[in-house]
């Protein structure tokens, strides 16, 4: 699978995209890092993509309109979403000259926000969140941090990362919504358990670059180091779903990417996502997606036309 650095803006992704096997999508493991991406300029993207930290977008000026697990959602000037990477996110359309700041967030910095559960749940569970205050001065703010997040320096990026976490803080605190309308809470864990956390985003990092392989929940514990009865219970009580529900749904955002993009037969996108039943894919995409894959690939293909 190729590897590619979420430093790049969406206009450099499409040459990027071309090497790939044209019968995939473009899926983007990042190496995990606090970052900015390079351009303002929004681009349509040539297809769905995933990465692994959570994204903010500061919308400059323009409207965009993003297809993000399954459905369209347009934004406007002046407004701020966020989201994690790992939910398979397209731009789909953009007016001319639209320009945003986009920003990544490790993983670890949300699991870390212990007080913040509704909130990071939303998230993990693939919200777009969007802040319902705007602040006179975000629009200065977040192009400081885009900036200086180019920059680099270790001290600059500690205080941005700083900053931007109390910025995060401050939505659950001022308020938000899911533009999907959807959510729920889960349990946190301790802002000081670091350790925990670290064992948590490793197995988050693990399900993300192994779920379409034939890999257990066994495995996902192993890679952080974990007894699979503790790593389950922790994992549980931190994301809000099991380990094999993560792994499982990891592949249903990959099936669904496949069917989008590519024109491979149903039975290839299941095994291409890493099902090794063709009747279990069809009973988990209907269960997630209430639909058949034949009939959400044309209804997207009739959106897209």
């Amino acid at each position: 699978m190729k590897v590619v650095s979420p430093l790049q803006s969406t206009d450099e992704a499409v040459p990027l995209h071309k090497e790939l096997d044209p019968r995939h999508p473009l899926v983007v493991f990042s190496d995990h890092k606090f970052c900015a991406g390079i351009s303002t300029i929004v681009h349509r993207m040539p297809g769905p993509h995933m990465h692994s930290q959570i994204e903010l977008n500061f919308l400059l000026e323009g409207r965009m309109t993003y297809w993000f697990d399954g459905r369209e959602l347009t934004l406007s000037e002046g407004r701020l979403v966020l989201f994690w990477g790992m939910i398979p996110h397209q731009v789909i359309d953009r007016a001319e000259g639209t320009r945003f700041i986009c920003l990544y967030v490790p993983m670890s910095v949300f699991l870390g926000m212990a007080q913040l559960s509704r909130f990071r749940d939303a998230v993990f569970r693939g919200a777009m969140v969007e802040a319902l205050t705007i602040r006179p001065h975000d629009r200065g703010v977040f192009s400081q941090w885009h900036q200086e997040l180019l920059a680099g320096g270790n001290e600059i990026t500690d205080i941005v990362r700083s900053e931007l976490t109390a910025r995060v803080q401050r939505i659950e605190h001022e308020g938000w919504r899911d533009l999907r309308e959807d959510g729920a809470s889960i349990a946190s864990l301790s802002a000081h358990d670091g350790e925990r956390i670290e064992h948590v985003e490793k197995m988050l990092r693990f399900v993300a670059e192994h779920a379409l392989e034939d890999v257990s929940a066994s495995q996902v514990a192993a890679a952080a180091g974990l007894h699979p009865n503790y790593a389950m219970t922790l994992f549980r009580r931190s994301v809000g779903h099991t380990i094999n529900q993560a792994i499982v749904r990891h592949r249903l955002d990959t099936a669904q990417s496949l069917l989008i993009s590519t024109d491979l037969s149903v039975t290839e996108v299941a095994y291409e996502s890493g099902f090794r039943s063709v009747s279990r894919f069809y009973e988990a995409f209907a269960d997630r997606f209430r639909d058949r894959p034949q009939a959400f690939r044309k209804r997207m293909r009739i959106k897209a036309a």
